[in-house]
């Protein structure tokens, strides 16, 4: 049976329990990373293929870190780098999202918002099988979704819910809501894997 929100929510959070400094500082790790691109191609326009480069696999990293934390197994800092490992695919099944995303989204905003649903599990799957073809992920990704796109899309309103209270500590509380977005939504990953929406 499926998990409510609440108990996807409660989950991730119990799973970060004892577990908050390695996760807010390999988070804050790779913010850094991401944010240190970003602010280099403000000057030099170039370095924007270079986050395209290193997007995918960082994010299949940080996939993989949050199923350790997520599934009560040994997270480590250094695994965020694990996509690197499986460079190709990583960075092929990134592209794809980007593009078909973008595609989707020129017709209008909705249809763009559906395919980001429809492909956000693609890395967690590339995390769980490294054997796997990058369009072979997408598309495993988008069965998966099938009727769970409402619930992750309300699962992302209560993080945006979450996100509007942590602007009032000045920022701080982003520190805490990253990983816990990241862990739960791997939460979420596990319980759909299995249960398929009926």
């Amino acid at each position: 049976m499926n998990k409510s929100l609440s108990e996807i929510m409660r989950s991730g959070k119990e799973s970060l329990q004892g577990r908050w400094p390695v996760a807010i500082g390999t988070f804050l790790v790779y913010e850094i990373i991401l944010g240190a691109f970003e602010r280099t191609g403000e000057d030099y326009p170039y370095t924007s293929i270079l986050i395209l480069a290193v997007a995918g696999p960082l994010l299949v990293g940080v996939s993989v870190f949050s199923l350790n934390i997520s599934r009560r197994r040994e997270a480590r800092f250094e695994q965020i780098f694990d996509g690197f490992r499986n460079y190709v695919t990583s960075l092929a099944a990134y592209l794809l999202v980007v593009l078909f995303v973008f595609l989707w989204a020129l017709l209008l905003i909705i249809p763009g918002i559906i395919a980001a649903l429809s492909y956000s599990m693609t890395f967690y799957i590339i995390a769980d099988d490294e054997s796997i073809e990058p369009m072979e992920a997408l598309k495993k990704s988008k069965k998966m979704m099938e009727g769970h796109k409402l619930k992750l899309f309300y699962l992302v309103l209560r993080y945006f819910g979450l996100g509007l209270l942590c602007i009032l500590t000045l920022g701080i509380g982003f520190f805490w809501l990253i990983p816990y977005t990241h862990v739960t939504t791997a939460v979420f990953y596990d319980d759909i894997k299995d249960n398929p929406a009926v």
